[in-house]
């Protein structure tokens, strides 16, 4: 818990919270028993040794309602967004439960499993003017993040994947976010919760609504990008190689066994 700086942008939605579990883990309360106390939660957060052998973890979760809970930055994140976004993760889960239980557990996920863990895992939510979202879309990165800077100010992002909050303890430059466009207010709540759990469903999640985004590259995140040749990199802002698919959706680390 001592990597976590807590004043860092993208750890703001999450830190009210986090640092009363970060505390209690700190005073030698097991991980699984603090977030159970700062709940309430849809799951209840167990041990990493009840989840029995050979069974998926996705499984487990959906039809127990219990989160196996290893020590450490991972699950302490993903204890964190089953507190503040219990809608989305429930359904998220509820959608890989439909399909293991549909395909059972193969060599490939499949498209619908590939896009949940993409996103439970690396997931956030970009709340942005229309001109933010469509440079986005076309990897047009100078001119997102310096023709259109000041529109930044209009625009909010919230991590979502809990390995990604574990990653930014340690910021570098290829960080990179699967972003899905919000039309809510991005703060972990309600508003939020129920957007983007009525948005996780099969079907929209089988087309990948994701866009790839480059956390440290958004303005007010990382002093280096003030100099606007950290966006030179082409090893991380890479152009678009081939066109983006038609969707007329609204949008925007391995599954454990």
């Amino acid at each position: 818990m001592r990597a976590i700086d807590w004043a860092r942008p993208w750890y703001a939605p999450w830190r009210a919270r986090g640092e009363v579990v970060a505390h209690a883990v700190a005073n030698g309360v097991p991980l699984h028993e603090a977030l159970d106390a700062a709940g309430p939660a849809p799951v209840r957060f167990v041990p990493q040794q009840a989840l029995p052998p050979a069974t998926p973890y996705e499984r487990f979760v959906f039809e127990m309602r219990q989160c196996p809970v290893r020590p450490g930055l991972h699950d302490f994140f993903n204890g964190l967004v089953w507190l503040a976004m219990p809608q989305a993760k429930s359904a998220l889960n509820r959608v890989q439960a439909a399909e293991i239980a549909r395909a059972g557990i193969a060599a490939r996920r499949g498209p619908v499993r590939d896009a949940v863990t993409v996103f439970d895992e690396n997931g956030a939510l970009l709340q942005a003017p229309p001109a933010l979202w469509q440079a986005l879309r076309e990897r047009a990165w100078h001119r997102l993040f310096v023709q259109l800077r000041p529109l930044w100010r209009e625009a909010q992002l919230l991590v979502f994947g809990h390995a990604l909050l574990e990653q930014l303890a340690a910021p570098r430059k290829g960080l990179t976010a699967h972003v899905w466009c919000a039309a809510q207010p991005l703060e972990p709540g309600a508003d939020a919760d129920a957007w983007l759990a009525s948005q996780c469903r099969a079907e929209v999640l089988a087309g990948k609504p994701f866009t790839p985004l480059p956390v440290l590259g958004v303005p007010g995140w990382w002093p280096q990008n003030e100099n606007f040749s950290f966006y030179d990199d082409s090893h991380v802002f890479r152009p678009r190689k081939t066109p983006e698919p038609t969707t007329t959706t609204t949008s925007a680390g391995p599954a454990r066994t």
